[in-house]
């Protein structure tokens, strides 16, 4: 904002109604001839035009503050209600009729005054999406096109079709969209497949995400200029790490290792390496490698696929630590006293041969005694034992800082050669994957201190502490569960939360309120400016890790080399640099964003069509969300379902917002947060995604993962359905 604006502004946030006309501000400004009055207005309709200013009847102008004018994202539920969400306020509701052309997560500008409710949209400044998927299907009068989002099958849509294109029933298309408003008008712009073809299901809901899975041909023709082993001259210049022991430790499935590891014990600690596969050697800056990286912001790992940020020649290849050849790799080599602090720290261009693959399976049955891995692995030596040691003093360090440790369960859901599921269970994490963890967040912790203390240009990760309304409302509903929280008057510290944790740890109680305090939270994303994680209890953070799969990782890679490895001093491309960081790191965010959206999208959909199968079961579960409508029961193997209040007939419920329950007007009947219930799957629908349970007595058997043995003759009848519907399922594996 030039500064005749700041100017303005802050003679309008100083005077009151009735002093906010141009001749006031002329006055105020000192700008009272013909010239400069004729470029103040010419400067109030340019703020106008930006909606940082309005203008009122009167003549009047005023900030958004004092117009009631939020900016925010509008959400809309299926019936058409939009919200916007407020800090420490309540969100504003948002009528059909005043919404403005607006469509779901779009962000807009709302008007609503303090003493309303309601508000309208009076701008839409971005939109969230500029195309729609769907299904023709056979309607009322002939054929139809039916959106995949539910949000806008109830609007007025009108479909745009080439002379070449003949729609069919059950054909799935992406469309463009041409005119917002009503009608919404569509373009049909690419046939994705037949809505029953194997894996159709999976590649819509990517495209609407806009995740593509091809890479463009210049994308490919750079891939394969580059060559799939390190040439002697790459070496100069870096360390020799090829003597160390080193490992990497993935999944059994993984083919990617962006991520190596070393240790070895010493009268002070341990000498942790962090070794880190140098992507940014290849994918170099502005190529359309990085472009198309840049573009994708991560990999995307769904049920049964990954796409990957960089092509599979990079990422399963010359970048990925395979084991035995040399690899080019950036080092965190961290000096870790016995208390798990890092006391000292480099960072460096290096190259290693990594001396085993190793699993999360067989590291874990290694440290729990497995003789026969341990005489396979004994080349390692004290190695793993040692690594364990070293994680879990960093572990510990981590806690005694405030770290908090969320309880969240990961599914794993297994399908057959058509992506149809066939078991959903909750994916375990051991002693090996925690150890990795660690590891890898020492060194994107010690990164992040060396490039924020040299004022290095960087993208940091940042989690700024949750809102105070939000943390009263979950102080309020714990209580209700019988759990006081106790946190100070001002500022909310994570060791509170912490602790507070490790209290109720061992009660029934414990994952919903841990899901309901990460629901507290507020979302990490990446920045220019280091702030601090408040999750990790970190003042510095950043990600480092990962330079195969995330793409602000491969950019602080390029910032390491150039200014720390290479020394480069120039003040212009210092600053020019700042403000590339700031861009990345906010389409970075976008990108996560889009690509969380689509694992979660893909992995509801998946387990509504599990449950299609599993009609009629009876189950135990945990209530996991109440609402006026009914409440959410989540099963032991994490399907989580709706018991619908228009199926629950022994009584009148009502809900009570303020300790979120619901309670029978006759029986007294209680339904709140945290609560056991038996329930029976009544309907399960994979096209919208939901899944509705029935409430049953006391006498309901555990819902079991397909681990335990069914009756056989429904077995057998699963088996001949499944063979019958075979053609009609579609699906996906879940990533390593």
């Amino acid at each position: 904002m030039t500064e005749i604006r700041d100017q303005i502004i802050a003679y309008l946030q100083g005077h009151a109604k009735g002093k906010r006309k141009i001749n006031n501000i002329a006055d105020e400004l000192k700008m009272n001839s013909e010239k400069d009055t004729a470029s103040l207005k010419k400067e109030l309709d340019a703020m106008e035009a930006e909606h940082q200013l309005f203008h009122t009847s009167e003549n009047q102008y005023e900030t958004r503050e004092q117009a009631g004018v939020f900016e925010g994202r509008i959400s809309m539920n299926r019936a058409g209600m939009g919200f916007l969400d407020r800090e420490d306020q309540d969100s504003i509701r948002i009528e059909s009729k005043e919404q403005n052309t607006a469509l779901d997560g779009d962000t807009v500008l709302v008007q609503c005054q303090p003493w309303e409710a309601y508000g309208r949209v009076i701008a839409v400044l971005q939109r969230n999406k500029d195309h729609v998927i769907g299904t023709f299907v056979n309607g009322a009068q002939g054929l139809a096109f039916q959106p995949d989002d539910a949000k806008l099958q109830g609007r007025l849509i009108k479909i745009i079709c080439g002379k070449d294109f003949t729609p069919i029933e059950g054909m799935k298309v992406l469309c463009s969209i041409v005119r917002y408003g009503t009608p919404l008008q569509l373009k049909v712009d690419q046939t994705i497949g037949y809505k029953d073809d194997p894996g159709v299901d999976i590649t819509s809901i990517l495209l609407d995400h806009d995740i593509e899975a091809a890479f463009p041909a210049e994308v490919m023709a750079q891939v394969h200029d580059i060559p799939q082993e390190v040439p002697e001259k790459d070496l100069a210049g870096r360390t020799d790490l090829t003597k160390d022991i080193t490992v990497t430790i993935d999944g059994d499935d993984s083919k990617d290792f962006d991520d190596a590891v070393s240790v070895v014990k010493n009268d002070k600690g341990w000498v942790l390496k962090v070794s880190i596969a140098d992507v940014s050697h290849y994918v170099t800056w502005n190529s359309p490698l990085d472009l198309e990286a840049r573009k994708r912001g991560c990999s995307t790992y769904v049920t049964d696929r990954v796409v990957p940020m960089l092509p599979h020649e990079l990422s399963n290849g010359i970048c990925s630590l395979n084991p035995h050849v040399v690899r080019l790799t950036l080092t965190a080599e961290m000096q870790i006293n016995k208390a798990g602090e890092v006391r000292d720290y480099k960072i460096y261009p290096s190259y290693i041969r990594s001396t085993e693959r190793m699993t999360y399976n067989n590291v874990n049955k290694i440290l729990d005694g497995d003789e026969e891995l341990q005489k396979k692995y004994s080349n390692l030596g004290t190695m793993l034992s040692d690594l364990a040691d070293c994680a879990d003093s960093i572990r510990r360090e981590r806690k005694a800082k405030g770290a908090i440790d969320f309880a969240s369960t990961e599914a794993e859901i297994k399908v057959d050669e058509k992506g149809h599921p066939i078991d959903i269970e909750p994916k375990e994490r051991g002693h090996a994957e925690e150890m990795i963890e660690d590891c890898m967040i020492a060194a994107n912790v010690t990164v992040a201190n060396f490039l924020k203390w040299q004022e290095i240009p960087a993208i940091y990760r940042i989690h700024e502490e949750p809102s105070a309304k939000r943390i009263k409302n979950f102080v309020n509903m714990s209580e209700q569960m019988g759990h006081k929280l106790v946190i100070g008057k001002s500022d909310i510290y994570p060791n509170e939360l912490q602790r507070y944790l490790e209290s109720v740890k061992d009660t029934d109680e414990y994952q919903v309120l841990s899901m309901m305090m990460l629901r507290c939270m507020q979302k990490a994303r990446y920045d220019s400016h280091c702030v601090g994680h408040f999750g990790l209890a970190e003042e510095e953070y950043l990600h480092f890790t990962s330079p195969i799969r995330r793409y602000p990782d491969l950019v602080v890679h390029r910032m390491l080399r150039k200014y720390s490895f290479e020394q480069c001093t120039d003040a212009e491309e210092r600053k020019n640099d700042e403000q590339l960081c700031q861009q990345y790191a906010d389409q970075s965010s976008v990108r996560e964003r889009e690509s969380s959206d689509a694992e979660f999208a893909c992995d509801d959909m998946k387990k509504a069509e599990y449950m299609q199968d599993h009609i009629g079961e009876k189950g135990e579960g945990i209530i996991t969300g109440v609402t006026g409508y009914g409440f959410y029961v989540e099963l032991p193997n994490t399907v989580e379902g709706l018991v619908r209040l228009s199926e629950m007939h022994d009584d009148y419920y009502a809900y009570n917002p303020d300790r979120m329950e619901l309670v029978g007007q006759r029986s007294k009947r209680t339904y709140r947060m945290g609560m056991k219930v038996n329930v029976i799957v009544l309907a399960a629908n994979k096209e919208d995604s939901t899944i509705d349970f029935g409430l049953r007595g006391k006498n309901g058997k555990v819902f079991a993962n397909h681990k335990d043995p069914r009756d056989k003759r429904d077995a057998r009848r699963k088996q001949r359905r499944n063979v019958k519907e075979g053609r009609k399922r579609d699906g996906r594996r879940k990533r390593h």
